[in-house]
């Protein structure tokens, strides 16, 4: 799961044989810099039709929809979402109730600062079984 590093993702399917989740809220991010500041609003509900879909068939059939509408105004947009369809909609292949864990890598970012927070305040570890 990540961003979209391209060099990543190739690794993660050539070694591990896995499907590559885009983040969700980081490809959000990246579409909404696509729009037009008066636009924004518009296009993130417009996007987010496609995450409350039930079914992984009924999102890719609305991210189709959601892709075409801004086609002639915003083609970047819409190339972005040709683009990113399959990595950020991997996550609707597990099943249902795995999707808020694995949608968003902001739980792991989350972690990640904490970690770092703490061990910032510890400074140094004397040896490996201290920092557990």
């Amino acid at each position: 799961m990540g961003d979209s590093h391209e060099g990543i993702k190739a690794a993660v399917s050539k070694m591990l044989k896995a499907t590559w989740q885009r983040c969700r809220v980081h490809f959000m991010r990246n579409a909404l810099a696509h729009a037009g500041k008066t636009q924004r609003r518009m296009v993130s509900a417009a996007i987010g039709t496609v995450f409350v879909q039930e079914t992984a068939e009924g999102a890719r059939t609305q991210w189709r929809s959601v892709a075409d509408q801004p086609r002639d105004k915003f083609p970047k947009l819409s190339a972005l979402m040709d683009e990113a369809e399959n990595d950020v909609l991997a996550f609707m292949t597990f099943p249902r109730a795995h999707w808020t864990q694995i949608y968003s890598t902001n739980p792991l970012e989350r972690l990640n600062a904490e970690m770092k927070r703490r061990t910032n305040v510890v400074g140094i570890f004397p040896n490996d079984a201290s920092i557990t």
